[in-house]
């Protein structure tokens, strides 16, 4: 396995949200070399339903599976609830999904209300209803669909005061039932995490898995000996289902920093 340490990781999402994962993955472990995939053109997973997002989820991982990958992070909420098991069936190499931070933030709650915002795919997906049940009797959890939020976030001028009006709508609710901690359950929300923050107040804490997803990834790669091990920063190389000018414009926007994309379009 020796020959894998070099050997890169994919990322994917729906779209601009996992780059919030792809952060975390890069601060933790700066030798990896990362591929992202931004599957725009289907965006968004959550009302797509499980089976259209099983059949995109099947064909990112054979592209990945073809660039040579040693494991793959499924940065999104909806495509693990829907996807990752079955995907843990046909393939061998580490799989890290994710799910909303109940966890951490049950833990975190002095009230004992938890909100989580998240797609309607997460929300009503087998995978949240199990996790839910886990905590149930630490916790009282409201959990809030967010229609319409991640496509506001996807366009490239979104209105901020758009945003806080419907953020607003979504938390005040939650708010008034006592909630002093927030669990950000779709990785896109990470991205407008400053501005949840302003709607929700300063007494309200916001919880999101980006630290927790990196570690781990870090924790099975080392299992597994395929850690990389160079003293060089690793590369990262993005690609888009969606029309790539835009796609290039938007993740440079959300990463921070100039980004080369590369279009790749899949048949679904």
């Amino acid at each position: 396995m020796g020959s894998m340490t070099k050997a890169p990781i994919g990322v994917f999402d729906s779209g601009v949200g996992g780059l919030s994962i792809l952060r975390g993955i890069q601060q933790l472990l700066p030798a990896e070399n990362l591929l992202y995939f931004a599957d725009s053109a289907h965006a968004p997973y959550g009302p797509k339903g499980d089976v259209f997002i099983q059949n995109r989820c099947e064909v990112i991982m054979q592209f990945f599976v073809q660039q040579g990958v040693k494991a793959v992070v499924l940065a999104c909420n909806t495509a693990t609830a829907a996807a990752v098991t079955l995907l843990r069936q046909r393939y061998t190499l580490p799989l890290i999904g994710i799910e909303p931070a109940i966890k951490p933030a049950a833990a975190l709650s002095a009230s004992g209300v938890v909100g989580v915002l998240a797609t309607s795919g997460t929300i009503t997906s087998d995978k949240f209803m199990s996790l839910q049940s886990r905590f149930e009797g630490e916790v009282k959890i409201i959990t809030r669909a967010c229609p319409g939020l991640v496509e506001l976030i996807e366009q490239m001028e979104p209105d901020q005061k758009a945003i806080k009006k419907m953020l607003h709508g979504f938390i005040s609710p939650m708010l008034d039932l006592g909630a002093d901690t927030l669990v950000l359950g779709c990785t896109h929300y990470s991205l407008i995490r400053h501005l949840i923050g302003e709607v929700a107040g300063a007494d309200v804490t916001i919880v999101d898995t980006d630290a927790g997803v990196a570690k781990e990834l870090q924790r099975r790669l080392a299992a597994a000996n395929m850690l990389g091990n160079s003293t060089h920063t690793g590369v990262i190389k993005f690609f888009t289902s969606g029309e790539v000018e835009q796609q290039n414009k938007l993740l440079q926007k959300y990463w921070g920093k100039p980004v080369l994309v590369a279009s790749i379009l899949t048949k679904s």
